[in-house]
């Protein structure tokens, strides 16, 4: 529906099947639908990180699959991490070897965001040594319908299959598939992560929005610790939207961000946590017991906000580039 009334393809080039502008379209438009109460899409939050680095690297690709993925025709998925490769993303091993015309890919991917009916995955392969690191790794646009791929689904505690294993069996790509030239995945990698951090929070911040705006109204003004953890909540929310929004902006201006961004890492997992937290102390027994549509979303969504110190870089890992990289912090001696 959104792309069909053209609100889904403002902000995105004419090249790729968008009505041209500026990235700040997109972001209007997240905001403006999670604040009229209706949830954005969870196929944005992929393509806002993503897209941008296959357009970027790939424009021909990009030409090719963001048009059916703006359509919600297909959807794609995120597949970096690897069993023993999770923060150590250098050290992943699913192998691509160039065959002719094709990369012959075989290897595992595991906790794959979006996974679960994804027809496309934008993943990190190994085409150099396992000894060359980050120097040997590059991105390919796999066909999940691909012969020799097996998509299993990760169930979490809510019950709900939120993330996905994929096996790769000799499964054979196009090597036009390749974003950016081969053994320069990672330079691919580090260029989406600003928009992992910048335009993929933006959207997260948005829902959260609304969740704090939902508690606040439901807020029984007699009890003050209720109003206390509500307000910590939307605080941490305020703190997330204001730095992101700088990070969008910049990113739109065409600023090449650097490890500031870890911030927006750091207070998107605070502020995720903060209003989940700030939901079960206010209604503890429908959070655990209600049956309701309501309260198992709330519950399903604070399974997932207990991983969101953990994905995509650990709060720790975030802390620790922001005290060394950002203020110059001294080394312990």
């Amino acid at each position: 529906m959104l792309h069909d009334s053209g609100a889904g393809r403002w902000g995105w080039p004419t090249e790729v099947g968008g009505l041209g502008g500026n990235t700040l379209f997109r972001a209007v438009m997240y905001d403006r639908l999670e604040a009229a109460g209706i949830a954005v899409p969870v196929q944005y939050e992929m393509l806002e990180t993503l897209a941008p680095a296959v357009m970027k690297f790939a424009p021909e690709v990009a030409a090719e699959l963001i048009p059916s993925a703006l359509t919600g025709e297909h959807a794609w998925a995120q597949g970096f991490s690897e069993p023993e490769a999770g923060s150590d993303l250098a050290g992943l091993r699913c192998r691509a070897r160039r065959d002719g015309e094709v990369y012959v890919v075989s290897g595992q991917k595991v906790w794959t965001s979006q996974g679960i009916g994804a027809s496309r995955i934008g993943t990190l392969v190994r085409t150099g040594t396992i000894e060359s690191r980050h120097r040997g790794i590059s991105m390919l646009m796999i066909d999940l319908d691909s012969p020799g791929v097996e998509v299993r689904p990760i169930r979490y505690a809510n019950g709900e299959n939120e993330l996905a294993e994929v096996f790769f069996d000799n499964v054979r790509v196009p090597a036009e598939r390749l974003v950016g030239a081969q053994d320069q995945g990672w330079g691919v990698a580090m260029f989406l992560l600003q928009y992992e951090r910048g335009n993929y929070a933006w959207v997260r911040q948005a829902h959260i929005g609304r969740l704090v705006a939902g508690l606040a109204a439901e807020c029984d003004e007699t009890d003050n610790l209720q109003a206390q953890e509500i307000g910590a909540a939307w605080l941490a929310q305020q703190s997330l939207r204001i730095k992101c929004g700088r990070t969008v902006q910049r990113l739109c201006a065409g600023a090449e961000l650097g490890p500031e961004i870890s911030v927006d890492k750091v207070l998107l997992g605070t502020a995720e946590q903060r209003v989940c937290d700030a939901a079960i102390n206010a209604r503890p027994h429908e959070f655990v017991l209600s049956a309701d549509d309501q309260n198992r979303q709330w519950r399903a969504d604070w399974f997932y906000t207990r991983a969101s110190t953990l994905y995509g870089g650990s709060a720790e890992i975030q802390r620790s580039i922001i005290a060394d990289r950002v203020l110059g912090l001294p080394k312990e001696g």
